[in-house]
């Protein structure tokens, strides 16, 4: 007997910022919690710091390493070209082992920080496909995702919106994402999100 079919699952959701320790303190003040720390990856020239948002979800914060070495390939995330403010970057969604990738999204690129390893869809270019709201696609390998070691500090994810002037494409190559909290709709291409924290309901 065969088992259940393979699905996408929403997995993170990234802020940039052109520091580390800028986009930290600007999500901290915002959300009322501090960050775990992260860790750093060298195959991209970037680091990140942590936030869970209850099982099997998290929010990290990334930024290039100054102190890393040129990593020999556009970086993930755009951030070859951020510049501005920290703000929300992406959204992240994961693929389970096997299953084939939405090809909008780029080839896999194999990754690790620490113990951790997984593949993680990455455009020649550096740049988020669907004009910046598509989500790429990450696998972990078993044996290892980084809620396992992160506190519950009571943050919590209510919704995702994404806009994009073909949000059809884009719900059509998201076929079979289970995200009740994601909402795709037509529009300027734009992400926003919503959080329940101590100080509140933030909208990033």
């Amino acid at each position: 007997m065969s088992g259940p079919d393979p699905v996408l699952r929403f997995d993170h959701i990234a802020i940039a910022a052109t520091r580390l320790e800028d986009g930290v303190a600007w999500l901290e003040e915002r959300l009322g919690v501090a960050l775990a720390p992260g860790g750093q990856h060298p195959a991209m020239g970037t680091h990140n710091r942590l936030l869970s948002l209850g099982p099997d979800l998290y929010l990290e914060v990334i930024a290039i390493d100054p102190d890393a070495a040129p990593p020999g390939r556009a970086r993930w995330f755009g951030l070859d070209r951020f510049e501005g403010p920290p703000r929300l970057q992406s959204w992240i969604v994961a693929a389970p082992p096997g299953m084939a990738r939405p090809a909008y999204a780029g080839p896999p690129v194999a990754l690790s920080r620490g113990d951790l390893r997984w593949s993680f869809t990455v455009l020649d270019t550096g740049a988020l496909p669907f004009d910046g709201v598509g989500p790429p696609i990450i696998t972990w390998e078993k044996g290892g995702h980084p809620t396992e070691k992160l506190a519950d500090c009571g943050v919590r994810l209510t919704g995702l919106r994404v806009t994009h002037p073909r949000a059809d494409a884009l719900r059509e190559a998201l076929t079979g994402l289970q995200a009740d909290l994601v909402e795709i709709t037509e529009g300027p291409a734009a992400l926003s999100v919503t959080l329940r924290t101590p100080k509140g309901e933030v909208t990033l």
